[in-house]
C-alpha cells in the first residue's frame, strides 16, 4: 500500500507530546515556504502576479506571517479576517476582501482597510456606496453559468449562489465606472479541490476573453484578473498533485495569444489559493485510547470530527499513518473514531492499517487548510493547539489548546444565578 511520510521521527514526536498533549495540529514550516517559492516561480513571468493567501482555510497569524515574508497577501471574506490580517501588517491592496451577504461593518472595515474590495453581487454596488463610500479599484466575481463547468465539488455555476452572470458584469462596470472607479479586476469561482491541471489554463483563457469583451464593448480596461483558487491536493497516497509549472506556463502561452494582441497588456494575475499552499503540511496528531470488536473493528481516538470534520461531513479521505509501524503491513481492517455523538464522526472506513494497539500515535495526513479552521464545540469538545515545526526542528506553540474557562467564558453565570424557569 502507498504510503505518505511525515516530517518528525518518532522521537521528536515523543519530545513534542512531553510538551503538547494529542490531539493537535502541526505545520510544517519550510515545507510550506519551499511550496510557496515554487509557485511564485510559476507565475514570475506575469511582472503583477500576487497570491493572496485564502485566509478562511488556515487562519493563524504566524502562518499568514510566514506567507507574507514570501510576498503573499491575505484574501479575507469576514470582518475577522480582515482585523486578524491588519494584525499581521497586511494592510490596503495586499488584501483582497471577497464576501457574500455581507454586513454593511464589514465594508466599512475594508474601505478603512484601503483593500481591493471584490463584489458578489450587482445590487452590492449601491449597498456599498449607501454604507462605505465607492472606492477608486473595485472587481466583480463573475459566475458564467452555461458557459463554464464548475468542477465536481462545485457543480453547476448556474446553481451556485456566487457571482454576477455575464450580463450584470457588463452592466455593473457600467455603473462602477459612473460611479467614478478608475480601476478594474474581474474573479471567478468555479472549483474546489481540482487536481486536472488544464481545468486553471482553460479558466484563464475564459476570463481573458471576458477581458476582450469588456473592452471591446464597453471600453473597460481590465487591471487584473483573479483566478481566485481552487488547485486540490493529493490525499490519496495514489493522486497525482497539480503540476504548478504546467498551470504557469499554460496561462502564459493563452495570454501570449489573447492578452498581448488585443492590447490589454500589462494584465496583472491574482490567484487565492489556500489548501493547495498548506493543506499537504499539516498533520493532526492524535493517540488511541480505545479498540472495539463488535460488527466491525473500531480504532478509537482521542481526537474527533471537531479537528478535523472533512472526513465526516464530506466523505473524504485523509491518509492515516500508525507511527512507528510504517513499515508493517496494513493487514487489518478498521473504522477510525471519534468520541462525539455522531455516527458520522469517522475519521476512515473500512481502512486497512497496521495492527492498532491502545496508546499508538496517529498521524492523519493532510490536515493544514480546512482543518483546525473548521473546528466546532459540539458535545463540549474543546478545539486542540496548533504547532509549527520551525526550519532548525523547535516547535513552537502557534495556538494554545482551547480550556473549559473558554468554553464557558460567553456564558452570563451571573445572571443564570437569579435565574427563574
Amino acid at each position: 500500500m502507498a504510503q505518505k511520510h511525515n516530517p518528525f521521527s518518532r522521537e521528536q514526536l515523543d519530545n513534542i507530546i512531553n510538551n503538547y498533549p494529542t490531539p493537535f495540529h502541526i505545520y510544517d514550516e519550510q515545507a510550506i515556504v519551499d511550496n510557496a517559492r515554487r509557485f511564485k516561480k510559476a507565475f514570475a513571468w506575469n511582472e503583477g502576479f500576487k497570491e493572496y493567501f485564502a485566509v478562511k482555510a488556515t487562519p493563524n497569524p504566524f502562518i499568514m506571517k510566514i506567507l507574507q515574508e514570501e510576498g503573499f497577501g491575505a484574501d479575507c471574506s469576514s470582518l475577522p479576517e480582515l482585523l486578524l490580517a491588519e494584525t499581521c501588517g497586511i494592510v490596503g491592496e495586499e488584501i483582497m476582501f471577497s464576501s457574500n451577504d455581507t454586513p454593511a461593518k464589514e465594508f466599512v472595515k475594508a474601505r478603512e482597510l484601503g483593500v481591493i474590495i471584490n463584489l458578489d453581487d450587482i445590487s452590492h454596488i449601491e449597498f456599498l456606496e449607501k454604507h462605505a463610500g465607492i472606492p477608486e479599484v473595485i472587481s466583480f466575481r463573475y459566475n458564467p453559468g452555461k458557459l463554464r463547468e464548475g468542477n465536481f465539488i462545485i457543480g453547476d455555476p448556474e446553481e451556485s449562489k456566487y457571482g454576477f452572470t455575464r450580463e450584470q458584469i457588463f452592466e455593473g462596470f457600467k455603473i462602477a465606472r459612473d460611479k467614478g472607479v478608475k480601476r478594474f479586476g474581474v474573479h471567478t469561482f468555479v472549483a474546489s479541490n481540482e487536481l486536472d491541471p488544464q481545468f486553471f489554463v482553460d479558466t484563464a483563457d475564459m476570463l481573458f476573453e471576458l477581458a476582450i469583451a469588456l473592452k471591446n464593448e464597453i471600453g473597460i480596461q481590465l487591471e487584473f484578473i483573479n483566478l481566485s483558487g481552487g488547485i486540490g491536493i493529493p490525499y490519496r497516497p495514489e493522486d497525482k498533485a497539480v503540476d504548478l509549472e504546467f498551470v504557469g506556463e499554460g496561462v502564459k502561452k493563452v495570454y501570449e495569444e489573447k492578452v498581448v494582441p488585443n492590447q490589454l497588456h500589462p494584465l496583472k494575475i491574482f490567484t487565492e489559493y489556500g489548501r493547495m499552499v498548506s493543506g499537504p503540511y499539516g498533520y493532526l496528531v492524535s493517540r488511541v485510547l480505545h479498540l472495539k470488536n463488535i460488527y466491525r473493528q473500531y480504532v478509537g481516538l482521542d481526537a474527533s470530527m471537531a479537528n478535523l470534520m472533512r472526513p465526516g461531513v464530506y466523505g473524504s479521505y485523509h491518509h492515516i499513518s500508525i507511527v512507528g509501524k510504517e513499515d508493517v503491513p496494513a493487514d487489518h481492517l478498521y473504522d477510525v473514531t471519534g468520541s462525539l455523538c455522531e455516527n458520522n464522526d469517522k475519521f476512515a472506513v473500512n481502512r486497512q492499517l497496521p495492527k492498532v494497539d491502545i496508546g499508538d500515535l496517529v498521524v492523519i495526513h493532510d490536515a493544514g487548510a480546512h482543518g483546525h479552521a473548521m473546528g466546532f464545540n459540539y458535545n463540549g469538545k474543546l478545539r486542540s493547539a496548533e504547532l509549527l515545526l520551525r526550519p532548525n526542528s523547535d516547535i513552537l506553540e502557534i495556538r494554545r489548546a482551547e480550556t473549559l474557562d473558554d468554553y464557558f467564558a460567553t456564558l452570563d453565570f451571573k445572571a443564570f444565578e437569579g435565574f427563574q424557569a
